[in-house]
């Protein structure tokens, strides 16, 4: 009764307060929880997506210097705003342009060959190999004083495949078809899940990329494209419809053909399908052809400028490696 009556003693508006206070309190720690939450999630998507994760430190490549005379070798090389003619290696980039209006493609091919393989490099943005780690195609190409370049396969936007980069192993999780570069000078398709890395490098081969997929094996389509999926990864864009894109090719040993299409930009190029792009290879004469990364990485160097309009804004994106030629 005593008690009863205690309660009874306090004021309304007292009785009020508290009950206020409690529920703000409970508010506020709803609040602080929900943001908590929140912040762990963008917290992780930084971490996997933005955030730069470097595992190892690659030396920067210091060009060979020829030791004959500087005069000579100039007088050999033979250039222009589309082609490069030296005593080892001869480039003739085209552009490409084809239907009008929305249904326009521009793309650019780079005939390429080489007296020596090892012409043919890689390089990573920052000079490091790791997740997140990105610059323009066109910095990391200046910086390795190539004369050409292509973006690769964007290796660090998963955590997965098997990259094996100038005969060094970086990461060995198999997971999807990949495609392989050997000090012969051929380049040939395959499965990671069924030739271990140990298996590749005694093989000979220098370089891996892991993207895909296969457009071309043993000169013919190498099939239907309609359900290709790279990952799924978030924020990845499917690679279905037209796109630009990125390939290499072969046409023989030390003979590439680089192509990269532009799109996504009316009535200068809608880019390409897969099996458009596919197509493209098998006319060119290719007997093996890898899809790489597409999109707003697809990206062609040539002495010193970008030869095609990345993004349709002549603005490129920054992309974890490239494909390079230096003298």
């Amino acid at each position: 009764m005593l008690s009863k009556l205690h309660f009874a003693s306090y004021p309304c508006q007292e009785l009020i307060g508290i009950l206020n206070l409690t529920r703000r309190k409970k508010i506020a720690l709803v609040l602080t929880v929900i943001i908590l939450i929140i912040g762990g999630v963008l917290y992780m998507l930084a971490d996997r997506y933005l955030i730069e994760h470097v595992e190892v430190d690659v030396a920067a490549k210091t060009p060979a210097v020829a030791q004959a005379d500087s005069n000579a070798a100039t007088e050999q090389v033979e250039q222009d705003d589309w082609n490069y003619s030296s005593a080892d290696t001869q480039i003739h980039i085209e552009k490409v342009e084809s239907g009008s209006g929305s249904d326009k493609v521009t793309y650019f091919v780079a005939d390429v060959q080489f007296a020596d393989a090892s012409l043919l490099q890689s390089a990573f943005a920052k000079n490091a190999f790791g997740r997140n780690i990105t610059e323009d195609t066109s910095a990391i190409a200046a910086k390795n004083n190539a004369i050409f370049a292509i973006n690769g396969d964007y290796y660090g936007f998963r955590d997965d495949g098997v990259i094996i980069r100038g005969g060094t192993l970086y990461r060995d999780e198999p997971a999807r078809d990949a495609l392989a570069l050997l000090s012969n000078g051929t380049i040939k398709s395959y499965n990671e899940e069924q030739l271990t890395s140990s298996e590749l490098l005694a093989e000979g081969v220098t370089d891996t990329y892991s993207f895909g997929p296969i457009l071309v094996k043993d000169g013919v389509i190498a099939g239907d494209f309609d359900k290709v999926v790279i990952d799924t990864n978030f924020g990845n864009r499917s690679i279905q419809g037209s796109n630009p894109r990125t390939g290499i090719g072969m046409i023989a040993p030390n003979h590439y053909v680089f192509v990269v299409v532009d799109g996504r930009k009316d009535n200068y190029s809608k880019g390409m399908t897969l099996s458009e792009f596919a197509s493209v290879f098998t006319e060119l004469g290719a007997s093996v052809a890898y899809n790489l990364d597409g999109g707003g990485s697809s990206t062609m160097y040539f002495m010193g400028r970008v030869v095609n309009n990345p993004l349709g804004k002549q603005q490129e994106r920054g992309v974890s490696d490239i494909i390079y030629i230096a003298e």
